[in-house]
């Protein structure tokens, strides 16, 4: 039996920011997906990852498109050569984590074991990417490439169509953090359309924003190679000082990062399109990250205890 693994991920600096072709901080994080493939006398995908409730019903469609494209890709024929996939591992599917690249990038991996292709990481990257346009169209490329080499990577969309710039960057080590869920959910389109509309009202405003997220993000890239956590933390309380003040935040979200902070949370923010669903806290060494996680369950809260720069 072949055996395959996709990371999941989330961004740790810039969302919306990124959408104006400013640079994003994007890293994997240590949750996977694990696919295991065998011969089998018909095409089977089992799906036994754990999920949000409604998630697997509402991808389905999306993972079939991805499946399809990944085997056109790779070239191989579910009728000739059928086989039994299987997907489980500990990334909780849901909006947001990077799930959709995590399973092709672990089915990916377990196709090259099962047919003996020796594939290198730049060609399973390749594949999750093509994977991938079965649920974003277009994809950025973020997820599949966090998916597949883990650790974190430094994203500039290509406001001019041409292709976007990434590169990886290197942490001193894995450092633990919180994954504290608000329970709301928010329709990504609209949220950057209210940051597009209150950008135009007032640019001076967001000009000023922008220029005070260049200079952090730019700061966060070397922190993170240095291992600074303190500074770390910092720049991740400004950044979501930033967010808030675009509108970006919720009570629920103000409520984890306070009951965080009281426990020894070094950093914290909103992740992802904001007004709601994951707030990143740091909590560098395993009795912060208990501690964190389990005041904000106190609270009512679900979380998810992860690190990033795997």
């Amino acid at each position: 039996m072949a055996e395959g693994y996709g990371f999941g991920k989330i961004i740790l600096f810039g969302e919306h920011f990124v959408v104006y072709g400013l640079p994003a901080i994007a890293s994997a994080i240590g949750d996977k997906t694990i696919a295991t493939v065998e011969t089998s006398k018909k095409f089977e995908l089992v799906d036994k990852r754990p999920a949000t409730d409604g998630y697997k019903v509402t991808k389905k469609d999306e993972m079939d498109r991805s499946m399809k494209l990944i085997l056109d890709f790779m070239k191989i024929n579910p009728v000739k050569t059928p086989v039994k996939i299987t997907l489980s591992g500990n990334l909780f599917c849901t909006s947001g984590i990077g799930a959709s690249a995590a399973m092709a990038t672990s089915i990916a991996r377990a196709f090259s074991e099962h047919f003996n292709l020796s594939l290198n990481d730049e060609q399973v990257n390749r594949i999750s990417y093509e994977g991938e346009k079965g649920s974003a169209g277009t994809p950025s490329g973020i997820d599949n490439t966090c998916a597949t080499f883990g650790g974190l990577l430094w994203f500039e969309k290509n406001l001019k169509g041409g292709e976007n710039r990434m590169e990886l960057i290197k942490a001193k080590k894995p450092i633990e953090i919180v994954l504290g869920n608000t329970g709301i959910s928010q329709e990504t389109k609209l949220v950057v359309e209210d940051v597009k509309k209150a950008r135009e009202a007032d640019p001076k405003r967001y000009e000023r924003i922008f220029s005070d997220y260049m200079k952090l993000v730019k700061e966060a890239r070397g922190v993170i190679e240095r291992g600074d956590i303190k500074r770390l933390g910092a720049l991740m309380d400004e950044n979501h000082r930033l967010l808030k003040e675009m509108g970006l935040s919720c009570v629920q979200a103000e409520d984890i990062i306070s009951v965080a902070k009281a426990n020894g949370a070094a950093g914290a923010k909103i992740t992802g399109t904001g007004r709601g669903g994951y707030v990143i806290l740091l909590t560098p060494g395993k009795a912060v990250q208990d501690k964190v996680a389990k005041a904000i369950e106190t609270k009512g809260y679900k979380t998810l205890k992860t690190e990033i720069g795997v």
